[in-house]
């Protein structure tokens, strides 16, 4: 009987065990010495409270699924039908085809083509690759169409340091601007995190602070890279994520409203926008007929 997530392939190096799937393209889970990473699903299980996915062609939401492009107006399903709300993008629950595959590497394509509220063309492909450092997911979107097109891409990787719950784990995040958003998730502006719940610029335990959180203002290291970690309170083993300048917005979340995952891992979202750009135009790209985009993000033990 096929799995409900599809195709599982199968990644591995060393004491490194990832497994990415077919049906949506995401990452299933993320092993090394025995020890996961991930809050992942099991093989029998689909993916719920997105985990694992991929969010194109726009992260996050889009307020009442609807938005202006090129002249014209769009009106995307509402897949978050109690906030009224377009949700994660429109490749989550669709084929990929595995492209590529070695024994540390693989490439999952897709194709998105016209569709109501999208009626643009993009070609996608994903690569997953381990190294001595982690993961590594590039991911590639090519406009084949012949309009313009507005673009978002994220991901959701729900991320566990071995604690029981997520509230004894010691969370650095370095971002110096928070979102503020109403209850729909959608922001109305920005803020310093100096002061509020939301500054983890220094690491310290996540406590009861409840995150369904949008941060910016990335502070990166000399490779270009910023990086959130996520450290056992007791050994100081951990994991990091760490994203290139294509992303320039993190998304935080514990979980508290979904029994699935609630509070028990921290999903950290690289978003190369914030939600709700289609509509507000922050940070949107806008890929001409022929553009790529190209950014890369990663995940690796502490």
């Amino acid at each position: 009987m096929p799995a409900p997530s599809g195709e599982q392939v199968e990644l591995a190096l060393g004491e490194q065990r990832v497994v990415v799937v077919g049906f949506g393209g995401g990452l299933r889970s993320y092993v090394t010495a025995g020890r996961n990473l991930l809050d992942s699903y099991e093989e029998a299980e689909m993916s719920t409270s997105g985990r694992g996915q991929v969010l194109i062609p726009w992260p996050n939401r889009v307020q009442d699924g609807a938005y202006e492009f090129g002249g014209r107006t769009h009106q995307l399903s509402l897949d978050e039908p109690a906030a009224g709300n377009a949700i994660h993008g429109l490749v989550r629950w669709v084929d990929w085809t595995v492209a590529h595959r070695e024994p540390s590497r693989a490439v999952l394509e897709h194709t998105l083509r016209p569709q109501p509220g999208y009626p643009f063309t993009l070609e996608i492909s994903i690569e997953y690759s381990l190294g001595s450092n982690g993961l590594e997911v590039q991911t590639t979107a090519t406009n084949v169409g012949v309009d313009a097109c507005p673009f978002g891409a994220g991901a959701l990787p729900y991320l566990t340091a071995g604690t029981p719950t997520v509230d004894s784990t010691v969370l650095l995040v370095p971002a110096d601007r928070v979102l503020q958003s109403d209850a729909r998730g959608i922001p109305s502006g920005s803020g310093a995190v100096d002061g509020t719940e939301y500054d983890f610029r220094q690491p310290r335990p996540v406590g009861e602070t409840k995150l369904d959180t949008g941060f910016t203002g990335l502070t990166r290291d000399a490779d270009g890279l910023a990086r959130v970690e996520l450290r056992h309170p007791d050994d100081d083993s951990g994991v990091v994520l760490w994203v290139d300048d294509g992303y320039r917005y993190l998304m935080l979340y514990t979980g508290d409203d979904r029994p699935d995952v609630q509070r028990r891992s921290l999903a950290v979202e690289p978003m190369t926008c914030p939600p709700d750009a289609f509509r507000s135009g922050d940070d949107l790209l806008v890929l001409e007929p022929g553009a790529s985009f190209h950014a890369a993000w990663g995940i690796g033990p502490l």
